[in-house]
């Protein structure tokens, strides 16, 4: 029987990414621009919800902000495969076309 070294036995733990640090102001302008892209995507889902609700309830909704397009599909990664065809580098959000957007559970 072979002897297991002990350094598999207690892994070293760190980042996976050592070399991507982000100083405190950085990660909050990244965070406020994450707050705008949502603030934005809400708008456009909270327009859009009232025509879609009724014919495509529960289907998945991928907004993108800065054209105000959306994509809508019942299967969550072909919205995300239609939205990225027609603008393959824009950041967007994904919605559930239903009460409360709400896609996934925690």
């Amino acid at each position: 029987m072979s002897n297991i070294s002990e350094t598999h036995l207690n892994p070293r733990l760190g980042r996976v990414f050592p070399e991507l640090n982000y100083t405190p102001e950085e990660l909050a302008q990244r965070e406020a621009e994450r707050q705008a892209l949502m603030k934005r995507c809400d708008e456009i889902f909270e327009a859009a919800k009232p025509q879609l609700i009724e014919d495509y309830y529960d289907w998945f909704m991928v907004i993108e902000p800065d054209s105000g397009d959306y994509f809508i599909d019942p299967d969550d990664k072909v919205a995300v495969q239609k939205a990225r065809a027609k603008h393959p580098n824009a950041r967007g959000a994904v919605y559930r076309i239903n009460e409360t957007g709400a896609c996934y559970r925690a």
